[in-house]
């Protein structure tokens, strides 16, 4: 990305304007944590547990202490460990495959798909072993993956899903809710996501009774009772201070989607009328976004990023380089060319301004710069 001006007229990510329509509600439910005490697994973490097992509509919600916790939790509930294989994507935040490779599992990539940037459901199946113990698609930008067609292989093989959702907590996927749409989902609320807290804290989500009790003795150090461990686990217990946020934030939640959509629909409207050489991001049928990020191609990456910093519009890249080319997992023996659509989207992806709270003016201001 080009270099920040001193001046930008527009926010990339805007947590401030939400905070002040809430701000009298989350000091109320703040200082109730305050007077009660019960700092970590308060009530307000069990409150939150049933409000979000029902926004989903799954049986179980288990809250935890981050996105990345949630996923090493899932993966240890599912027994993965020395020698087994677990499919995921090249194309993602470290935290999905550094959780695999701390057990002393194997992270397998698998290509994405262009037009939206997820798993390529189409070549998990070529990617199974003997070895592999469980398939991580991850819900990019703010849609699901193909689901349905990573399900039917999985259960093809008889094999667990865990979705990766810490970007599309709140999307559709035919219908139905992400966290939703397998064996385990997993969610952050890392405070820039679409539904965060103002620190660290996530969720799993699932209708398996068996794997919702494991999950919570996996959360409080393999603890079933008190003094009494049956299995090996970690602190990913949640904070009630976190839990008391995302219950505020959860009530502007929804409408919050439909404005971010607003957002999307106005950028892609700029996009298609423009003469940029841009790959717009596509919602695949059956799905909805939460537009966790707007993220676009463009083969000028750093041009492009440039033009819109003289304008005072922010951009990011992300996942600039994929996992299989970053050091600590040289040892997996990938190399650059084995994901080439990885690759090229890590080259040319460009991220714009996204939040519910963008006025019109900075709207226009942002399509102004993609003319």
């Amino acid at each position: 990305m080009g270099n920040i001006c001193e001046t930008l007229a527009v926010d990339f990510i805007d947590l401030k304007s939400q905070q002040a329509l809430i701000r009298e509600r989350l000091d109320a439910r703040i200082a109730a944590v305050l007077d009660h005490g019960r700092y970590i697994m308060g009530p307000e973490v069990g409150e939150l547990e049933e409000r979000l097992a029902d926004y989903v509509g799954v049986k179980h919600c288990i809250g935890a202490s981050s996105g990345t916790d949630t996923l090493l939790i899932a993966l240890m509930a599912l027994g993965v460990g020395p020698g087994d294989e677990v499919i995921t994507v090249p194309y993602t935040w470290i935290s999905t495959a550094e959780m695999i490779a701390l057990l002393g599992a194997r992270p397998v990539f698998v290509d994405i798909r262009e037009e939206d940037m997820n798993m390529n459901a189409e070549l998990v199946e070529a990617a199974i072993t003997e070895k592999t113990k469980a398939i991580m698609p991850v819900g990019i930008y703010g849609q699901t993956a193909d689901m349905t067609q990573i399900n039917l292989v999985a259960q093809k093989y008889g094999l667990p899903v865990i979705e990766d959702a810490a970007q599309s907590f709140g999307a559709t996927h035919h219908g139905e809710k992400s966290c939703g749409l397998s064996d385990i989902g997993s969610t952050s609320f890392f405070p820039s996501k679409p539904l965060g807290c103002y620190g660290d804290g996530g969720a799993l989500f699932t209708d398996d009774d068996e794997l919702a009790d494991l999950m919570r003795q996996v959360r409080v150090h393999g603890q079933a009772k008190k003094h009494h461990h049956p299995v090996l686990g970690i602190n990913g217990r949640l904070d009630s201070i976190q839990a008391a946020v995302v219950l505020e934030k959860l009530e502007l939640f929804d409408d919050e989607i439909v404005k971010r959509q607003k957002v999307a629909d106005c950028y892609i409207e700029s996009l298609r009328s423009g003469s940029l050489e841009v790959v717009v991001p596509q919602v695949l049928e059956g799905n909805t976004s939460v537009w966790a990020q707007f993220t676009i191609l463009s083969p000028e990456r750093n041009a492009f990023a440039e033009r819109l910093n003289l304008q005072g519009v922010p951009s990011v890249s992300y996942y600039s380089v994929p996992l299989h080319l970053q050091p600590v997992f040289k040892g997996l023996g990938y190399a650059k060319g084995d994901f080439p659509v990885a690759e090229k989207v890590g080259e040319q992806g460009i991220s714009l301004p996204m939040n519910p709270y963008l006025t019109d003016e900075e709207i226009e201001i942002v399509c102004e710069a993609l003319g």
